[in-house]
């Protein structure tokens, strides 16, 4: 198995766990519940869920080709992070690890769906989805800006992939919300009984992903920094 296919289901788990993280599900799920109000065909639920996933993802490539390309067009910083990528990589990846496990915490601004957003959406009818999900793909909670920014960006320098590997993310942060999709279709209560298991199993799977995030951020720095293993 390859270390880029390997980056690539790195950078599709980051986007699910992002995804199912409480703040993100909520919004998601709110989001593409009150576009779905406007549509009269449940079938097209489905679709609205596809649009806001895709707009999702054009912001995550968007956002990913500015600040990768941008950092490997400077020489000086080009050269740097060629250079000692994997001695920074470790210590990102543990401070990552430290707010999954919510040793350190991070206060960043709220951001709703506001009236104005909500008349545009909801005059887009079910194009509106993909407005949204535009929208809400720039509303980073401190997990997903970890995620994001402290994981995902630095596996993109690293593969010099700015499409990519953002691209898979922001289809892993639409896998639950294609879900939901379904279950919004199938009726309200499907929905609240799927929102209490994942926010529990998010949890779990969150402490895991820090957990193995730290310690492959100690392995780094034993390995890149203090010159163990070799």
């Amino acid at each position: 198995m390859s270390a880029y296919f390997l980056a690539v289901l790195s950078a599709l788990w980051l986007g699910v766990l992002t995804s199912i993280s409480p703040c993100p599900l909520a919004t998601n799920i709110a989001a593409v519940s009150f576009v779905s109000r406007r549509i009269g065909r449940t079938r097209m639920v489905f679709f609205t869920g596809l649009l806001y996933t895709l707009g999702r993802m054009l912001t995550y490539i968007v956002i990913g080709v500015l600040i990768v390309t941008t950092a490997l067009s400077i020489p000086q910083l080009s050269v740097v992070l060629q250079k000692y990528m994997n001695k920074i990589l470790g210590p990102i990846l543990i401070l990552v690890g430290m707010v999954l496990l919510e040793l350190i915490k991070i206060n960043l601004p709220g951001f709703g769906l506001t009236e104005k957003m909500q008349k545009h959406a909801e005059s887009g009818g079910v194009f509106g989805a993909g407005f949204l999900g535009m929208v809400f793909a720039m509303s980073f909670c401190p997990v997903s800006a970890a995620l994001f920014f402290g994981s995902l960006i630095p596996l993109s320098v690293k593969f010099n992939s700015s499409v990519m590997l953002p691209a898979f993310y922001g289809l892993g942060t639409g896998i639950p919300v294609l879900l939901f999709a379904v279950l919004i279709a199938v009726g309200a209560k499907s929905v609240g009984k799927m929102f209490n298991r994942i926010t529990k199993f998010e949890l779990w799977i969150r402490r895991i992903t820090g957990a193995i995030f730290t310690l492959v951020g100690i392995y780094y720095c034993l390995m890149y920094i203090f010159g163990c293993f070799r």
